[in-house]
């Protein structure tokens, strides 16, 4: 059974400059080189008439992983991410796989201008894992390590967009 995720965060910054920033080459590679971890690598970036796919791997050492996802993965975890955004809507879509998990994380982003110039991004989709016994406390940690990735790439992306103002 998959669980369900919802993520909101919010920028101090108008949508139209957070998604600037959310399909910036150069604004993924700084984030993947702050945050992205072991081996982290933009693996594919492109843009074409309004739409800008990209494919990130990301890599956390086993040693800062709860104990059950350990004795799962054996190893580190290499997060396979792919997203894809539409200038029009400033929505995108995102696709994640774990390597040794069988499961994945499918969702739709959404950018949107909010009262006094900042904005809102939202994440909803959904964790499957299917491992029995085990898949939903997995779940439940995949979307726990969504949510603070989420934060802190907010975090990133707001002080990247402050120090180019």
């Amino acid at each position: 059974m998959a669980r369900r995720i919802e993520h909101l965060t919010t920028f101090p910054r108008p949508a139209s400059e957070v998604y600037a920033a959310l399909v910036d080459e150069s604004h993924l590679r700084d984030r993947l080189a702050a945050l992205g971890g072991v081996d982290a690598a933009l693996v594919a970036f492109t843009t074409t008439e309004g739409t800008t796919s990209y494919q990130l791997k990301q890599g956390v050492p086993a040693d800062r992983l709860p104990p059950v996802a350990r004795g799962v993965l054996g190893g580190d975890l290499v997060i396979d991410r792919a997203e894809s955004w539409t200038e029009a809507g400033r929505a995108g879509t995102v696709e994640v796989t774990l390597n040794g998990v069988p499961g994945r994380l499918d969702g739709t982003f959404t950018l949107v201008d909010t009262a006094g110039g900042g904005s809102e991004l939202t994440l909803a989709g959904q964790v499957k894992v299917g491992i029995p016994l085990m898949g939903g406390k997995l779940e439940g940690l995949i979307a726990e390590q969504v949510a603070v990735l989420l934060e802190n790439e907010t975090e990133f992306t707001t002080e990247w967009l402050a120090r180019r103002a």
